[in-house]
């Protein structure tokens, strides 16, 4: 059942892809016929007035590129018009999206699905954004039990020494830090066996044999439960956007003006700013020395878009955008819930 709402997510995921990223496919086209070569309708001027097809089909690799290429979120032209906009002036994208101004801009969606293909790969590579540094690591190698041990005595002996010479107190509380972190990291991986122990013995029963089985199956696996709900997050996260439209509608139940369409633009670019973000605060991770420029980013950076998102795509007062922002960073919180609710049933029953 849940490999069949896998491959349902799969298949919703291409075709949403599909759709979006390249609306009106064979647009490559050769000159001198008549009639249309997609759908046979005679053509009038370059490009068919039923299909939209240019009348210029090239077989050349020089034409295969430039689909490729084309394909990738139409990247001529229109990505360098939508980003500045999206990062800078995110209302006004949105309003003028939703009024008509669509050839000018990458499609909400295509953006959307692009870079949350774009932040799994740079989490992979870098890291997540928001993942606290293992005290078990030293240049990203995971140290071993003796390693540990070691490490404590040395960061132990370094305390000793600064308490003796009366060292500074900020030196000093770092180092009492540092042994402190070790001494959870040992707790940790002494824990590590006794905690399988503890889940091995552990019995979840609800009453459903079918649920009861798969939950027996994770508490046994956690590693593989965690591996199922990542990929899972990654095929279904295109369900952020229907989870989240309604209760933006909620926002602006009482003004018919704004249809569901248009909270479905306004959502899905503020979840591809978002994806975008995490992007950034990832990398900026990984240079190190401006890595204390995400706590500030962090706390300023996601309410800040939102405020100005919803100021300029409904046009409204600073303290309707006010009020509207906080009340979205609360439904942000709840979709992202509801979505990690989703993907831990789909891990537990996969």
């Amino acid at each position: 059942m849940a490999g069949g709402i896998e491959a349902a997510g799969d298949i919703v995921a291409g075709g949403l892809i599909a759709r979006a990223i390249e609306p009106d496919a064979g647009e490559q086209g050769g000159e001198g016929q008549t009639n249309c070569l997609n759908c046979g309708v005679q053509v009038i001027g370059r490009h068919c007035h039923d299909c939209g097809q240019s009348v210029r089909v090239h077989r050349t690799l020089t034409a295969f590129w430039h689909d490729f290429t084309h394909s990738i979120l139409h990247f001529e032209g229109k990505i360098w018009r939508t980003l500045p906009l999206l990062f800078f002036r995110p209302g006004q994208l949105t309003r003028r999206y939703v009024h008509g101004e669509r050839a000018r801009f990458v499609s909400p969606l295509a953006l959307f699905l692009f870079w949350v293909f774009l932040m799994f790969a740079t989490f992979s590579w870098v890291g997540m954004p928001l993942a606290p540094k293992s005290e078990t690591s030293r240049n990203g190698v995971e140290l071993s039990r003796a390693e540990l041990d070691a490490a404590l005595v040395e960061a132990q002996a370094k305390l000793a020494k600064l308490e003796r010479q009366a060292a500074p107190k900020s030196q000093i509380e770092s180092a009492r830090e540092d042994a402190a972190g070790l001494e959870n990291a040992i707790k940790v991986a002494d824990g590590i066996a006794s905690n399988n122990l503890i889940l091995d013995d552990t019995k979840i029963e609800i009453g459903v044999p079918m649920i009861d089985n798969a939950i027996k199956h994770a508490v046994k696996n956690p590693a593989l439960l965690l591996y199922k709900m990542q990929s899972n997050a990654y095929k279904f996260s295109w369900a952020l956007i229907p989870i989240s439209i309604p209760f933006v509608w909620l926002l602006f139940a009482f003004r018919r003006q704004f249809k569901p369409y248009d909270h479905a633009i306004f959502v899905t670019y503020s979840l591809s700013f978002m994806s975008l973000f995490l992007v950034v605060l990832s990398i900026l991770g990984k240079l190190g020395p401006i890595e204390g420029l995400r706590g500030p980013l962090i706390f300023f950076g996601p309410p800040a878009h939102m405020f100005f998102q919803l100021r300029g795509a409904y046009q409204i007062s600073i303290f309707s955008a006010a009020w509207r922002t906080m009340a979205l960073l609360i439904i942000a919180f709840l979709v992202l819930i509801v979505f990690g609710t989703i993907l831990l049933a789909l891990g537990v029953t996969g």
